[in-house]
């Protein structure tokens, strides 16, 4: 059994779109798709139906206070192109980091798993969830 990484090399494995229990297999097919496990160590990576639910929520939220905060407290624009410059910059930084953000919304989400287990997490050995 593979031997789970600390936090910050979870989070890195996830921002890079690995497992972030070993590091070594892939967490998405294609460009977004997520897979169903680990193919290294059989990790799987969404046991329910929207468990990273409120991860994703975090993820998408702090990069838009920050675009908020820009907007509010420093970057004022002078005409309507600035602004819609800023936006189209905004909407494409987005859309160009969501496997990135999707691989960090992952690595929380086995964090979490990792930190307080449940009985039933196929995460778990299964001498572990016997008990």
């Amino acid at each position: 059994m593979t031997q789970p990484y600390s936090s910050w090399t979870s989070l890195r494995n996830g921002f890079h779109r690995r497992c972030p229990k070993c590091g070594q297999g892939p967490l998405l097919e294609g460009w977004m798709t997520v897979r169903k496990a680990c193919p290294n160590c059989g990790l799987v990576y969404e046991r329910n139906a929207g468990d990273t639910w409120a991860f994703w929520i975090v993820g998408d939220r702090i990069p838009l206070g920050v675009a908020i905060a820009i907007v509010y407290f420093g970057f004022g624009p002078g005409s309507w192109a600035q602004g819609s410059a800023f936006l189209f910059a905004f909407a494409l930084v987005m859309i160009a980091t969501i496997p990135q953000r999707l691989g960090v919304v992952l690595a929380l989400d086995y964090l979490t798993r990792q930190w307080w287990p449940e009985p039933e997490d196929p995460m778990l050995p299964v001498a572990s969830r016997q008990r």
